[in-house]
């Protein structure tokens, strides 16, 4: 059992780890290189450089073996974020700062995280180690702390599939016709309000045919409505909380989360501060409403879910 165990993790395990610090990780990341090595992993050192600018290299060489995906990176600054942000500005690079194993879990297994990030200043050698070995042996969509341990539903294995797919296009020359959901919306594009909603104060920030940056004024109110269409959304500011009548659950959302609702299904929304978001659906736009402004307001007030 303990043969397969040591084979699988050597199978998920890159074969070359590019490496780089500034003065503040340099001790961390040595500590780090000689673990690599004492695995037999091929190392290409960068050594160590005038603050962030080592980020920068590590991922410009990340991104152009983009296509190796045995090929990644370990970058260390005093908190490992610094790093992180410049190993992100080239197309392909999902480098993230890991404080914990279980960060490091949740960071190959949501993101596919192929550049690792440490903090020289928070983290110890050995806690160092335990988040290198759970980053180097997680393969991508493995259960995770973020998935209780359980593997992924197939709306969220998909839609992490296709952030995969999208994701490394930002940043790289748009042709006219993107098909990147992200990178096609049109930019520095901001429309008057759409009173397509009774006691919603909508925009459309950025659109495209099928996916838009939507901005609800606080305190606006969605009556239950459905569409012929799933769409999955990810709040990117403010606050706001779904009930899901077709199911009996209520998500309370704020930023970073992500919410996807099945075609059919019949839901009211409530936003309590000024929200963006991304939204994402499949289909021609439709919306049906299954009630009215003033009974959605006297649910929400007596906490209908």
């Amino acid at each position: 059992m303990a043969d397969r165990t040591a084979s699988a993790a050597a199978d998920t395990r890159p074969r070359k780890i590019i490496a780089g610090a500034d003065g503040f990780g340099a001790e961390l990341k040595d500590a780090l290189v000689s673990h690599l090595q004492f695995l037999n992993i091929e190392v290409e050192d960068l050594g160590t450089s005038d603050y962030y600018s080592v980020g920068a290299e590590v991922g410009r060489r990340v991104s152009a073996a983009e296509s190796d995906s045995s090929t990644r990176g370990l970058v260390a600054c005093g908190t490992g974020v610094g790093v992180g942000i410049f190993a992100n500005k080239f197309p392909g690079v999902f480098a993230t700062t890991c404080l914990t194993a279980a960060d490091a879990l949740n960071a190959r297994s949501i993101n596919n995280c192929n550049v690792l990030a440490v903090s020289g200043m928070s983290t110890s050698k050995d806690s160092a180690v335990e988040i290198l070995n759970a980053w180097l042996d997680t393969p991508f969509k493995a259960p995770c702390p973020a998935s209780n341990f359980k593997p992924w539903e197939d709306n969220l294995s998909c839609f992490l599939d296709n952030s995969m797919n999208e994701m490394p296009k930002i940043g790289k020359e748009e042709s006219k016709f993107d098909s990147c959901s992200i990178c096609c919306l049109v930019k520095n594009r901001e429309l008057n309000p759409i009173d397509m909603i009774p006691g919603g104060s909508m925009k459309i920030l950025r659109e495209s045919p099928t996916s838009a940056i939507v901005r609800f004024k606080a305190g606006s109110v969605e009556p239950a409505h459905h569409h012929t269409f799933g769409h999955d959304l990810v709040v990117m500011e403010g606050r706001k909380s779904v009930w899901n009548l077709s199911k009996g659950q209520k998500f309370d959302l704020g930023v970073g989360d992500y919410l996807f609702t099945p075609a059919g299904d019949v839901h009211r929304v409530k936003y309590y501060e000024d929200t963006e978001f991304f939204i994402k659906w499949d289909g021609h736009w439709d919306m049906f409403f299954d009630e009215d402004l003033e009974t959605a307001k006297s649910e929400i007030d007596k906490g209908s879910a």
